[in-house]
């Protein structure tokens, strides 16, 4: 989990609590990421405490409850190097929504259909272009220009693919739909599906 890990990462820099943590990590990140919700984090660190990967000791103070505050341990540290040397993976891998939508919108053979669900998704990617653009104009972190580069980067591929699926789909003007359009369903056999046999497993 990424963020387990970039809470180990803060606590290499020494002991910190909860709403330090929270602050620390909001502001290495850059707004792009979201805010770290302190409900989740404290479930994080109770994790990482079990695991025997930090160490919670309770410091009292005057007038507030007490402060409880995190430190690293040296099993930590040795898992903290070890997700620092493995290369990361994409977590969902290529699963994706909109894929999923051009190939619905494909398989309908309706050229507006499928210029519609591609025009949808590319102004929404030329807005969120925009926006990563005013975001990096304005950060000053290198760090945080860092992933706002990268998801910038994310958004002209996807952007690229747009340009990819209308190619493939509407240059030949639909003769490629019609085929998809046209082909059986083989209910994952090679096949065509039996309707009688959808019923029966209903």
């Amino acid at each position: 989990m990424a963020i387990q890990h970039a809470v180990l990462a803060l606590l290499a820099r020494g002991p910190s609590y909860g709403y330090e943590l929270k602050g620390a990590f909001e502001t290495a990140v850059g707004p792009q990421w979201g805010p770290l919700n302190i409900g989740h984090l404290y479930q994080i660190l109770d994790r990482l405490s079990r695991d025997g990967l930090v160490v919670a000791e309770r410091h009292p103070q005057a007038v507030k409850p007490d402060r409880v505050v995190y430190e690293i341990t040296a099993d930590g540290r040795s898992e903290l190097d070890r997700w620092l040397a493995e290369p990361s993976p994409r977590s969902g891998g290529f699963r994706d929504d909109f894929f999923l939508k051009v190939t619905a919108a494909a398989r309908s053979g309706a050229p507006e259909t499928v210029r519609a669900v591609l025009g949808n998704q590319r102004g929404h990617l030329m807005r969120e272009l925009r926006n990563l653009d005013g975001l990096r104009r304005r950060a000053d972190a290198p760090v945080v220009r860092l992933l706002l580069s990268a998801a910038t980067r994310h958004v002209e591929a996807d952007l690229a693919f747009v340009d990819d699926a209308e190619a493939a789909l509407l240059a030949d003007g639909g003769a490629t739909l019609a085929t998809l359009a046209g082909q059986p369903s083989t209910g994952g056999t090679g096949r065509p599906a039996d309707p009688g046999s959808a019923r029966a497993a209903g």
